[in-house]
């Protein structure tokens, strides 16, 4: 079990550093993932879906305000709140994250032979199944 565990977390370091074109730390990286997919939001909704802090999420999306892959927006029903939403630079950021790790992916599956393929995208759903099994405790 430690070498799954080691070889997938080697896996995930790789394709992290793969795919990081420009630069983004992991938080950036996680809160334009994030925004994709839930679109605006607060930063305590953000930062509650990522279970991080309010202030190190504010942090982060201050940075990302800086650098154009975000922009505050008035909340719709209450006008003591803001949304952040991406940006065309931010979508474009995550565009180009997204191709180069699809690239470095399908170039390192290219080294493999088919029979090694075939095991490899077998294993996917396996991987998925573990990723979404309870954590063992009894509550679960």
């Amino acid at each position: 079990m430690t070498e799954l565990s080691l070889a997938i977390g080697q896996l995930l370091r790789r394709l992290r550093a793969e795919s990081n074109p420009d630069g983004l730390t992991w938080s950036q990286t996680v809160a334009l993932a994030r925004l994709e997919e839930i679109g605006p939001t607060t930063t305590a909704d953000l930062a509650r879906a990522e279970s991080v802090k309010p202030q190190s999420m504010g942090a982060t999306l201050a940075e990302m305000e800086r650098e154009g892959l975000v922009e505050r927006r008035p909340h719709p029903t209450d006008g003591r709140q803001v949304l952040f939403a991406l940006t065309a630079a931010g979508i474009e950021a995550k565009r180009k994250r997204s191709a180069a790790k699809q690239k470095w992916l399908l170039s390192a599956m290219a080294a493999l032979d088919p029979d090694e393929q075939r095991t490899l995208i077998a294993a996917v759903a396996l991987v998925r199944r573990l990723s979404e099994a309870g954590t063992g405790h009894p509550d679960d």
